[in-house]
């Protein structure tokens, strides 16, 4: 996807899943270090979401839903991002949790500038909006938030936004490499959110060779003979402590990320439970190359 999605139990908001996607999920073109990569896609991708497995003292009997995506733009007019998961988790006893998440994005193709609008409804009950941008000048980041209070504080300037988070990923795995280290900023929570993130990233993946489980990405033509890597992300809370010298992720995801920036196979881990996206529909966009 163009983006990633990082798709919490009780909110979900946007993060690479260009690539991803959830996390979602497909790309567009992107900066200096995308064009060294290739275009990013613009596309809409569903994906599908259920249960794999529950474990730990907050487990879950059932989880499904949907994630719906659509990414477009170019490197020198930004690019756009529209998410929104639709998700219902069944922890026993008839309790229910019904959420709806929707969030729009811009990033500039040089990831200097990044605007979000972020809404959640949870059973039938609205959450503060989070409304806001973030503007790159020298060694820092100003976040300027309208919503869910009028508030300024900058970043470290190392920290990324979500698409160029994934056109490193895309540089690193072309470079050979298995593991990036990255600081990112996306907007999600409360608006003033850091996250640590690993990266681990496969052996390429041919686009000739065969696969045991294929969706329309795979089937798609634009795709066919691309290649893709499997790589899992890792979010660490940067404020939390760790103990015993080792910190837990808040969470994780696995995917497939193409090297145009879509991506499929999704695996969720919240840690107590593991939730998969698979990609049930995939539309390749018409976009507008840069002149």
């Amino acid at each position: 996807m163009a983006r990633w999605f990082r798709i919490l139990p009780h909110k979900v908001s946007p993060l690479l899943l260009t690539a991803a996607a959830v996390v979602i999920v497909g790309f567009a073109g992107g900066g200096a270090e995308a064009a060294a990569s290739g275009p990013f896609l613009a596309h809409q991708a569903l994906y599908e979401l259920k249960l794999l497995k529950s474990r730990g003292s907050n487990s879950i009997n059932s989880a499904r839903g949907r994630i719906l995506y659509n990414f477009s733009g170019s490197a020198c007019e930004g690019y756009t991002s529209e998410f929104r998961q639709v998700s219902e988790l069944d922890s026993g006893e008839g309790k229910l949790t019904l959420s709806d998440l929707r969030s729009t994005s811009w990033e500039d193709g040089d990831g200097k500038s990044y605007r979000f609008k972020i809404a959640t409804r949870m059973n039938d009950t609205d959450s503060s909006p989070v409304d806001g941008m973030a503007e790159r000048s020298g060694n820092q980041i100003t976040v300027k938030l309208k919503q869910p209070e009028a508030k300024t504080f900058t970043l470290d300037g190392t920290t990324v936004f979500p698409t160029e988070q994934i056109q490193r990923i895309i540089t690193a795995a072309r470079e050979g490499k298995s593991v990036l280290e990255l600081m990112v900023y996306d907007g999600s929570d409360n608006g003033e959110k850091v996250y640590n993130t690993l990266s681990v990233i496969g052996q390429p993946i041919p686009g000739d060779r065969s696969i045991e489980t294929p969706d329309p990405s795979t089937a798609n033509d634009v795709m066919k003979s691309l290649k893709r890597w499997p790589v899992t992300v890792s979010y660490y809370d940067r404020d939390a402590k760790a103990k015993d010298g080792e910190q837990t992720p808040v969470y994780a995801m696995s995917f497939e990320l193409f090297e145009n920036g879509v991506s499929r196979a999704l695996v969720l881990d919240y840690n107590d439970f593991v939730i998969s996206g698979a990609l049930g529909k995939f539309d390749v966009k018409d976009s507008k190359p840069c002149k």
